[in-house]
């Protein structure tokens, strides 16, 4: 009886796993492994009568040498770095604030989460007016207040177009940080606190000794999950800029749709999307090697 009622939770467990991994076979691992044989062959949409000739690693050796691709990727890398700092600082003071107590609590908490739940087109595009050099909200200030002669243009510079992508992107995901932050905070017990203040331990001490270590595992989710976010942006930056002034905010995520989805090169494009694979797994690698701690 026992050995019977053994097999048919075997059975139940076997139907009721099997929707799920048919499921990411289909969706998940079939493309994976479609984009990995499209790189190693030349596929022209506008020159069908081409074929698909294998020719192995060809379009990687073409990405290593294409100064476009290296531009790109050097972007959506200073890009990925410079917002995943200051977003994980700004992320963690508004979390600080929001786990404390005070009237309203709730309101600000809805508060911050108010710009990552707006889409990212809607915030690009409102950005972008605010950016415009003849009727945007920042020029009109600032030369109201009288600190600028002149309307600055400031997507249309190449430093501060980079820059001004990079506030943009802050202002929104910050938020997402500080929910996260926000939920490691509140998992901390405050007797751990009551007992340092007891030991003599000042707010600084108790921050740096206590709450960053206890953080720890919670700072390497919210980094993996914002570095492959920001690896990946295209909405962004094809929102405010579409790339430019001269390819100087391309992230590669649009140097892909470009060369896929614009110059119908399937086969290079599929392999420029292997390579941002590649880059995203490495430094979630790295992240796991210094940060993870089983404990």
């Amino acid at each position: 009886m026992k050995r019977s009622k053994r097999l048919n939770d075997k059975t139940l467990a076997f139907w009721l796993i099997t929707p799920p991994v048919l499921f990411l076979l289909l969706f998940t691992l079939y493309p994976i492994v479609k984009v990995f044989w499209m790189s190693l062959h030349q596929i022209s949409v506008t020159q069908p009568w081409l074929g698909t000739p294998f020719i192995g690693l060809d379009n990687y050796a073409e990405a290593l040498k294409d100064t476009r691709f290296w531009h790109s990727t050097g972007f959506t890398l200073a890009f990925s770095l410079i917002t995943v700092v200051f977003e994980i600082v700004l992320g963690l003071f508004l979390a600080m604030i929001a786990n404390k107590t005070f009237p309203f609590r709730g309101l600000v908490r809805a508060a911050i989460l108010f710009p990552w739940a707006l889409p990212a087109v809607t915030n690009a595009l409102t950005w972008r007016w605010m950016y415009n050099s003849d009727y945007g909200l920042f020029n009109g200030m600032l030369l109201q207040w009288g600190w600028i002669d002149k309307p600055i243009n400031w997507l249309g510079s190449t430093n501060l177009a980079f820059i001004s992508v990079c506030i943009v992107a802050i202002w929104k995901t910050a938020s997402f940080m500080a929910i996260i932050l926000l939920g490691g905070l509140q998992s901390i017990s405050h007797d751990i606190y009551e007992a340092a203040h007891i030991d003599g331990a000042s707010k600084v001490q108790a921050f740096f000794q206590i709450t960053l270590p206890l953080l720890k595992n919670v700072f390497l989710v919210a980094l993996v999950l914002r570095t492959m976010h920001s690896l990946q942006a295209f909405d962004l930056m094809y929102g405010l800029t579409q790339g430019g002034p001269g390819n100087s905010t391309e992230s590669l995520p649009m140097y892909i749709h470009t060369k896929a989805f614009i110059d119908m090169e399937w086969g290079y494009g599929s392999a420029l999307g292997v390579l941002l694979f590649v880059i995203i797994f490495a430094i979630s690698m790295l992240y796991l090697k210094f940060l993870y701690d089983p404990e």
